[in-house]
């Protein structure tokens, strides 16, 4: 199981849609090294960034995990703002294919 250098899972997971703005501080940190969480099972990547806030199923059995980092204002409320997401998908062995920030 890889290890994110300076990533504190309990302040990123205490943050659910980015509404309190801490997940922000993360973005950089998750965009370096967003690589180490390819091929991770979904399991392993709860374990490293808590549940997802956001999960879709497509076809063929894919999935979609969904973190966002900068507020989601549908769910958080207050002005309309370009929203950033954490977005792993998954191939239908449940291992980590792509991951993005978008």
């Amino acid at each position: 199981m890889p290890a994110l250098e300076g990533f504190d899972k309990a302040a990123f997971e205490g943050d659910k849609n980015g509404c309190r703005g801490i997940r922000s501080d993360y973005e950089q940190i998750l965009s370096k090294q967003q690589d180490k969480l390819l091929s991770l099972s979904e399991t392993q990547i709860v374990e490293l960034l808590g549940m997802p806030d956001q999960n879709e199923l497509y076809k063929r059995n894919q999935k979609f995990y969904f973190y966002y980092i900068k507020p989601n204002s549908k769910v958080c409320g207050g002005p309309d703002s370009t929203s950033v997401r954490l977005m792993v998908r998954f191939n239908a062995m449940g291992l980590a294919k792509e991951v993005t920030i978008e």
